[in-house]
């Protein structure tokens, strides 16, 4: 196997893997809060945060997505290595990883059931930019509004009318992650 493959997981799995955790937890449960991450790397076009999360929430029982651009034979194998997730369908999947327009059409992927809000796909959208600015967030873990460099507005609010339905989100960009729970409700900026 090459290297790019074999390297890249947690150095100190346990203490950064809870690291990892805690910081993704604080992004969903902070919408627009902007967390730095670190410990992991994959092969391009897969950042350093994306890895993170894919090292930290995905495992053997968790069927991913890999969107156009990064469904290539380095990340495949590096999956496949490190966390051994399925590779599935957009429709199938509980994890999806792609640039935002790499991961249309949204209608693709699970919004969960009545019974079942939580089998919902959560999307990890890798973006060129991540900033607070932007888009103005209001809801749930929200002391008032936040901004957040979202890459559009409608899809967002378009999921938020889904609620309790609806797919959650999180943004990398380098070694910075955010998240935007499917609670939160979006206003242009």
């Amino acid at each position: 196997m090459r290297d790019d493959v074999l390297s890249g997981g947690f150095a100190d799995t346990p203490v950064e893997a809870a690291r990892a955790f805690r910081a993704a937890l604080e992004a969903m449960a902070r919408p627009g809060s902007i967390h730095r991450v670190e410990g992991a790397r994959a092969p391009a076009p897969v950042s350093a945060a994306a890895a993170v999360l894919l090292l930290t929430l995905c495992d053997r029982e968790t069927p991913l997505y890999l969107a156009p651009g990064h469904d290539v034979a380095p990340v495949r194998d590096w999956v496949a290595f490190h966390i051994g997730a399925p590779l599935v369908g957009a429709s199938e999947a509980m994890f999806a990883l792609g640039g935002w327009q790499a991961l249309a059409p949204l209608d693709a992927y699970r919004i969960g059931t009545p019974d079942y809000p939580d089998r919902a796909v959560t999307l990890i959208a890798e973006l060129g930019h991540l900033a607070p600015e932007g888009a103005r967030l209001s809801g749930p873990g929200i002391r008032e509004t936040a901004r957040l460099s979202l890459p559009e507005v409608a899809a967002f609010q378009r999921n938020h009318r889904l609620f309790p339905l609806g797919w959650d989100a999180f943004f990398t960009c380098g070694d910075r992650l955010a998240a935007l729970p499917r609670t939160s409700v979006v206003e242009a900026g």
